[in-house]
């Protein structure tokens, strides 16, 4: 019998810096938009409409390396959400002190791709499924997918599908796979990097992120058969509504 896919489920983002709601234009500190919302009323506007799952970055743990953000991560765990959280996750300490704030899974981003021994030591102690590599790549002329660290700074030389087969050996059931050409731009998502992700590695799962600008994104998206994605500015500047994001909720 042929199992019946999941539809896409959203995860709205919310990236702090300073304790306040910003976005990163392509993940430059110094193309940010700011917005007036109280992080934890907004997560409390998503929970009620039924989201599930929130994305936070902590920005100023990705950019200093120290968990400024903490309090209020622990305030939206508060909330009953399920929390994916990362930014500037470079040890094992960090790592757990997401967790005692009560995020249920944590996203590691360069560790992941220059240091992939150790974060296989941080799953073999957390459990696999608590760890989501995040893998941030760019396009060469030969749609090869390069991956990025530091903060898209620089080009690592490795390449995407060998470190999900690394990830996935080792227990990995999810992978963050941002197109860093696309974050923040809201002109649509790589729909054909995902259909690539989704086909070639049938058992994972990948959280889509970068692009979405409106509902027919999610839509070509769900196209993909990718399982998830992850959209924060269309949200925030009303280019999504949460009424159109309910039909994406996995108990819709």
């Amino acid at each position: 019998m042929t199992a019946i896919r999941k539809k896409l489920e959203v995860i709205p983002a919310i990236d702090l810096l300073g304790g306040r709601i910003v976005r990163l234009f392509q993940g430059d500190f110094d193309q940010v938009t700011r917005y007036t919302s109280d992080p934890v009323e907004l997560a409390k506007r998503y929970a009620d409409s039924g989201v599930r799952r929130l994305h936070v970055v902590d920005l100023d743990g990705a950019k200093t390396g120290k968990p400024t953000n903490l309090p209020i991560i622990e305030s939206l765990s508060a909330l009953g959400l399920e929390i994916q959280a990362g930014g500037g996750v470079r040890n094992l300490a960090r790592l757990k002190a997401l967790f005692d704030a009560g995020v249920a899974r944590g996203v590691i981003g360069s560790v992941a791709v220059e240091n992939r021994d150790e974060v296989a030591s941080w799953m073999a102690k957390v459990g696999a499924g608590k760890i989501i590599p995040a893998v941030d790549v760019r396009l060469t002329e030969d749609y090869e997918p390069e991956l990025l660290t530091r903060g898209w700074q620089a080009g690592s030389g490795q390449w995407l599908w060998p470190l999900v087969d690394y990830y996935l050996a080792r227990g990995a059931t999810e992978f963050l796979c941002t197109d860093i050409a696309r974050d923040g731009t809201l002109q649509g998502p790589n729909l054909a990097l995902y259909e690539t992700c989704a086909t070639r590695f049938p058992q994972a799962e990948f959280i889509a992120s970068g692009g979405v600008g409106n509902l027919a994104d999610l839509q070509a998206l769900d196209r993909t058969g990718i399982a998830r994605v992850v959209t924060g500015k269309a949200l925030l500047d009303g280019r999504l509504t949460l009424e159109e994001i309910e039909r994406f909720s996995r108990d819709a």
